[in-house]
């Protein structure tokens, strides 16, 4: 389990959840077999519930892993997002436009390869969602731009940002970790404090942080 909730309680609402079927059952299959990070459960639900919600036309995600989140949501857009999704794993490159193409989604998923960062700094059009899911130890270095890129009523959805419970608790925290925690601890704080954002931190999976403007 990931040490945000307690067992029990994750248990309960992966099992509220459905199975996924076809293509996406088979990627969820595939990273499950394969020790490949995607969204948890309960997370990939949330993701859905908010595109749905949102309507968004056009995504920004930073980190493709397998592709799977991607066409999550797509599908929860009822097909009709396009999505820029940023990786810069060749492995997992290859294994998500393998996916794409297996499910002829190339002409509403695009990645761009390279360190996020870098081609955040290149990157003038606005979006109506950013999903942030890559790099923990830089969301705050990632803030600046997806803020700039954001459009006046998009939304940004952080995951990953309890970090295993670590954020919040001292005690849970691993040496090797603690880079990561200090700068995911600075970038809640700077969601959370700017007077222009709204930010609301849930404990979901691994932590989302769900921020937009005022």
């Amino acid at each position: 389990m990931s040490g945000v909730t307690y067992d029990y309680m994750e248990k309960y609402i992966r099992d509220l959840i459905p199975e996924k079927e076809g293509y996406l059952k088979e990627l969820e299959d595939f990273a499950h077999e394969n020790h490949v990070p995607i969204v948890q459960k309960e997370t990939a639900k949330f993701l859905e519930f908010m595109v749905s919600f949102q309507k968004p036309k056009r995504i920004l995600e930073l980190g493709t892993a397998i592709g799977y989140s991607s066409i999550l949501m797509y599908e929860a857009s009822n097909k009709e997002a396009y999505i820029t999704t940023i990786e810069r794993s060749d492995e997992m490159i290859a294994m998500a436009k393998k996916n794409i193409e297996k499910f002829s989604l190339e002409s509403s998923i695009e990645i761009l390869q390279g360190d996020c960062l870098e081609i955040l700094e290149k990157l003038t059009e606005p979006y109506d969602m950013i999903f942030m899911d890559a790099g923990k130890g830089h969301y705050n270095h990632f803030l600046p731009h997806c803020l700039r890129l954001l459009k006046t009523d998009g939304i940004i959805i952080a995951d990953n940002v309890l970090f295993r419970g670590m954020v919040a608790s001292d005690e849970l925290v691993k040496r090797r970790k603690i880079t990561i925690v200090k700068r995911m601890k600075t970038y809640l704080e700077l969601v959370s404090k700017d007077k222009d954002l709204i930010t609301s931190v849930i404990p979901m999976g691994d932590g989302i942080a769900l921020t937009k403007r005022r």
